[in-house]
């Protein structure tokens, strides 16, 4: 971090602690450093740094506990706020906007794809397929997530991928209390196949395919 000049002062140091988080310095999960040294290595008051704190514990980037400090909960601010938006919203009307982003999400992996990409979708796929068949409910639903973030990353649009993640992270808990009745290996097969074929048309088909099961 840099010093912080006199003229910005709270917002100047919102900024640079948001800016710690955001670039993963601060991980999730981490202790910030005490009020005492971000005090000195940003050159601002005490109070300065308070009020920094506070407002980044309301946006949800921070967390503090009693006589402990203060933790990054969260690198992204709009996630926070979708994932406190969807703890009002139904399941159902969050799983009919997750199926719509599945469409586009497999459209842009067929045209975005990488080497990197394919490797990752064909393990993912195989360990999905794996634990489908030894009937192994949580560890399916796992691959079965992963797998459909894994086409979400393919396509390259860090937009749909946050947006992806946050509902699947959502409807977990909603697919988890379901069986595996309504899943099939070979649609997703043959999404695996447009998207190694880089038929956009042929993925679309494939995605369409499996929310119909």
């Amino acid at each position: 971090m840099k010093s912080v000049g006199r003229k910005s002062l709270v917002d100047a140091v919102i900024d640079e602690l948001r800016r710690e988080i955001t670039s993963g310095r601060w991980p999730v999960g981490e202790k910030i450093p005490p009020e005492s040294s971000l005090v000195r290595t940003l050159g601002v008051s005490r109070l300065s740094v308070r009020e920094a704190v506070r407002a980044l514990v309301h946006a949800g980037l921070l967390a503090t506990r009693q006589g402990d400090g203060t933790y990054v909960t969260a690198s992204d601010e709009a996630s926070v706020a979708l994932t406190r938006m969807l703890a009002d919203v139904a399941d159902r009307d969050v799983e009919e906007v997750r199926q719509g982003l599945d469409l586009v999400a497999a459209r842009l992996a067929a045209r975005r794809r990488t080497p990197a990409d394919l490797e990752e979708l064909r393990a993912t796929a195989e360990r999905r397929r794996l634990h489908y068949e030894a009937e192994e409910l949580k560890e399916f639903v796992d691959a079965d997530i992963d797998f459909h973030l894994c086409v979400a990353r393919a396509g390259h649009n860090p937009l749909l991928l946050d947006l992806y993640t946050t509902l699947s992270t959502a409807l977990r808990d909603t697919i988890l209390a379901d069986d595996m009745r309504h899943s099939t290996t070979d649609a997703h097969q043959a999404l695996l196949e447009a998207i190694e074929a880089a038929d956009p048309v042929a993925a679309d088909a494939a995605a369409q395919a499996i929310l119909d099961v």
